[in-house]
């Protein structure tokens, strides 16, 4: 879930100072107020209102669209070889080395597919000649 914008506390804040009561406030702006008090103590200290970046990893591989079109470029060449040695062409042309699960995640999320042939509804007449019909 994302923070809430800065906009918003802005005004929020903006609406305590006017005199709006604290829970008035949270009520009509649609906020706890235990986040309004967190953003009064952030102020009184002198942080930024600004909402924190989210925590986590930064994605090892598919993280900008040069990315995203080097492995599509790879999978294209290389349709035939295993992930692992995915894995091993990345590590040789981009110089991160990642893991057989991520490349199988990175891989999923460009909805690839290393299915080889396509399905093809049957004709009629072979459904006939395998059922021994003759035309």
């Amino acid at each position: 879930m994302n923070g809430y914008s800065k906009d918003l506390r802005v005004r929020v804040l903006g609406a305590v100072d006017q005199g709006t009561p604290r829970r008035e406030a949270a009520n009509l702006f649609g906020v706890s107020l235990s986040t309004l008090k967190r953003w009064l103590r952030r102020r009184r200290n002198g942080e930024d209102l600004a909402p924190r970046p989210s925590p986590g990893r930064t994605p090892r591989i598919l993280a900008t669209n040069e990315e995203k079109r080097d492995l599509w470029a790879q999978l294209e060449a290389n349709d035939d070889v295993t992930l692992e040695r995915h894995c091993e062409l990345w590590e040789e042309r981009r110089g991160v080395g990642v893991s057989v699960a991520t490349m199988s995640r990175a891989v999923r999320k460009l909805g690839w597919t290393y299915k080889k042939s396509r399905w093809w509804p049957p004709s009629g007449t072979r459904t006939s000649e395998r059922l021994g019909a003759s035309a």
